[in-house]
C-alpha cells in the first residue's frame, strides 16, 4: 500500500523574528501541497521578553538553562505569543491551523534531562510521539503547528529542542505517511565553505557525510543537526532537506537534500 505524503517543516528563530520573512515563509508554507505540519521555536523572542521582565537568560554552549522562571517565559512566548501569531497568520491564508504543545492530545511525551555535567533544568528529551493522536488532527484537515514544548505525562511542561521535535515527529508519523522534513533557516543549505553562502552541498548521503566529517567541514552547530537527520532517516523518514525558505517552491533546487 502506497503511503500518502506528509511534509514536516521547521522554521528557525531568525525567520520568526523578522515579520516580513515570517509572512513570506507562511505564504510559501500555505502553498505547499498535501498534508503538512509546522514546528517552531522562539528562543530569541523568549530571551527578549525575559530581559523585559528582569529575568536573565542563562546559556551553556548555545543551549538554554531552563529554571522555573524561564519555563514560565518560554511557555508564554512559545505556546502563546509566537504560536498563536503564526496560527492567526495561517488562518488568514486559508490554512486551518491548530497550535499545539506536546501536552495537547498527549502528542509528545518527554523525560526531564538527567543531570550530568550540567543541570539544564526543565528541559525534555523525547520519549514518545503519539502519531495516532496527531493523525486524527491531520485526517480532520487541521494543520498542526507545534511549538518547542513537550510534557512528562505527570503534569510537567518541558522546554524541548525544536529540531529534535521535528525529526522525532517525522519518525513517529512515518508509521502512517511517507514523511519528508524541511529545515528552513537563513543559509542556502549545508555549506562546503562557511564563508561562501553559495557553496551549497546539494546532496549528502551516509558515505559523503563521513567524508565531510573527516575533512572537518561538518562541525560545530551543524554536527548535532546532521546527527539528528541520519537518526531520523534510519528510523523511517524518507528525505530531509536543509536550506532557506525558497526550497519549498518547485523552482528552487539550491538546497541540501539528505538521504541514506
Amino acid at each position: 500500500m502506497v503511503k500518502e505524503k506528509l511534509s514536516i517543516v521547521k522554521i528557525g528563530g531568525n525567520i520568526i523574528e523578522d515579520s516580513k520573512s515570517l509572512d513570506a515563509f507562511l505564504q510559501l508554507f500555505s502553498k505547499l501541497e498535501g498534508k503538512k505540519i509546522l514546528v517552531h521555536g522562539g528562543g530569541k523572542r523568549a530571551t527578549s521578553v525575559a530581559a523585559k521582565l528582569g529575568i536573565k537568560s542563562k546559556m551553556v554552549d548555545g543551549r538554554r538553562i531552563t529554571d522555573a522562571e524561564t519555563l514560565e517565559v518560554i511557555t508564554m512566548v512559545y505556546g502563546g505569543l509566537v504560536n498563536k501569531n503564526i496560527v492567526a497568520k495561517l488562518q488568514a491564508l486559508s490554512i486551518d491551523a491548530i497550535g499545539l504543545t506536546g501536552a495537547d492530545v498527549n502528542s509528545i511525551t518527554s523525560y526531564k534531562r538527567p543531570v550530568k555535567d550540567i543541570d539544564f533544568g526543565f528541559v525534555g528529551d523525547i520519549k514518545k510521539v503519539a502519531h495516532q493522536s496527531i493523525d486524527k488532527l491531520i485526517k480532520a484537515d487541521f494543520t498542526p503547528v507545534f511549538c518547542a514544548i513537550t510534557h512528562d505525562g505527570d503534569g510537567q511542561l518541558l522546554n524541548t529542542n525544536a529540531d529534535t521535535i521535528t525529526s522525532q515527529v517525522a519518525v513517529g508519523m512515518s508509521e502512517v505517511y511517507e514523511t519528508s522534513v524541511y529545515y528552513c533557516f537563513e543559509l542556502n543549505g549545508v555549506l562546503e565553505d562557511i564563508n561562501d553562502r553559495n557553496s551549497v552541498i546539494k546532496h549528502i548521503d551516509s558515505k559523503i557525510y563521513n567524508e565531510l566529517l573527516k575533512k572537518g567541514i561538518i562541525a560545530d552547530g551543524m554536527l548535532p543537526k546532521l546527527e539528528n537527520c541520519f537518526d531520523a532517516l534510519n528510523n523511517g523518514v524518507n528525505t530531509i532537506n536543509m536550506g532557506n525558505t525558497s526550497m519549498l517552491t518547485q523552482e528552487n533546487d539550491n538546497f541540501t537534500m539528505i538521504t541514506l
